[in-house]
């Protein structure tokens, strides 16, 4: 498919558990500051911003009203769930009334892939008693049957892994195993992570408050024509910002983003900041850099010559004033996603990359940090 027939790729914003609680504690302020950076920054170049959980760490009207008014001066639309925390009083009232969002679970088609948004909380008693319930299971199972029947890849919105369902874990898992479920985004963990269980991409991104490792910033996540892309962005780093969204990395290949082995690819990006993009530019193994197009979408675009083997992809953007961003990642040409018992968990995690801000520590309370 060329670059004029393919469709612009779902692009969506991660901010992390908040964990809000004071006005002016840190976590406050750096939410503040994050949607500074985003409306600055990010134009209309984006699908939405999500939360994943875990706004208003004891679930009070203060709270909520503290999210909901850094929340409102956003200039994109935002999506937001329920987490633990935000049904400590055991009910969603605050959670749905000060926040005025959807009521859950809800879909929506973005891009030609349906949204799914879950809330793992109000059937359970609270705490980490996460559970969907009987109808919200039977919910899901006829989206995904939908899906499945209109050729759309799925996305599930969820606050934390599927494995940490009870009961429920095992039968979610098969359900998302069985399907063209392409990314699971979750908040929870605290820390940033990847899994890859060869047909589905399970993505969490650290916390806003209560952070254990790292810096405060976001996550930018993309869905190009199955391909799942994610990259963290620290709180204050320089603009502009690029990602590459297709081919897949090595580490992130499933069943449906294995393109036919050729000799020739479209490399696409997308690039966010405020100054005009100047000069973008793509390179195989550091080798040469070939011109990108950019298109008013900020997806760029070339189609290049690749090897048969494993090689490493470059692409970096200049803007008009003179400020530099670029991005790598590893393509293996004629590899094979590698399908594994999937349990709905961790289990499949990639391990360490730095260059994405993925530690491999795991210090969040469900792991190896303070229990909060």
């Amino acid at each position: 498919m060329s670059s004029q027939t393919r469709p612009t790729p779902l692009r969506l914003l991660h901010i992390g558990d908040l964990h809000v609680t004071d006005a002016g504690l840190q976590n406050h302020l750096d939410l503040a500051r994050i949607i500074d950076e985003v409306n600055a920054n990010m134009g209309s170049n984006l699908d939405f911003v999500f939360l994943p959980g875990d706004n208003a760490d004891d679930g009070t009207p203060e709270q909520f009203n503290l999210v909901f008014a850094e929340m409102s001066r956003l200039k994109l639309p935002w999506r937001v769930i329920p987490g633990d925390h935000d049904f400590k009083p055991r009910s969603l009232d605050a959670f749905y009334s000060v926040l005025d969002c959807r009521w859950l679970p809800f879909a929506e088609e973005i891009k030609g892939c349906m949204c799914l948004f879950l809330d793992v909380v109000s059937a359970g008693t609270g705490g980490p008693d996460f559970r969907l319930g009987r109808e919200q299971i039977e919910w899901l199972r006829q989206e995904i049957a939908s899906a499945r029947r209109d050729g759309k890849t799925i996305a599930v919105f969820m606050h934390t892994y599927p494995a940490d369902l009870g009961e429920e874990a095992a039968e979610v898992a098969a359900l998302i195993d069985d399907s063209p479920v392409v990314l699971v985004d979750m908040g929870h963990t605290h820390y940033n992570e990847l899994a890859n269980d060869g047909r589905t991409i399970y993505a969490a991104t650290r916390s806003t408050g209560q952070i254990e490792e790292g810096d405060a910033g976001f996550a930018l996540i993309a869905i190009d024509d199955g391909v799942v892309s994610w990259r963290f962005k620290t709180l204050g780093s320089s603009w502009p910002f690029v990602m590459i969204t297709s081919p897949s990395d090595r580490r992130l290949i499933v069943d449906d983003s294995l393109p036919e082995p050729e000799d020739h690819c479209e490399v696409r990006a997308s690039v966010w900041g405020r100054g005009e993009i100047a000069t973008a530019e793509v390179s195989i193994n550091d080798g040469g850099w070939l011109a990108m197009t950019c298109d008013s979408a900020g997806v760029l675009s070339a189609r290049v010559s690749i090897p048969r083997t494993a090689y490493k992809l470059s692409v970096r953007v200049v803007d008009a004033d003179g400020n530099s961003n670029s991005d790598t990642i590893e393509v293996d040409p004629i590899g094979v996603a590698e399908r594994k018992k999937s349990s709905g968990s961790d289990e499949g995690s990639i391990g360490a990359w730095p260059e994405r801000h993925l530690l491999g520590t795991q210090l969040g309370p469900n792991r190896n940090g303070k229990k909060w």
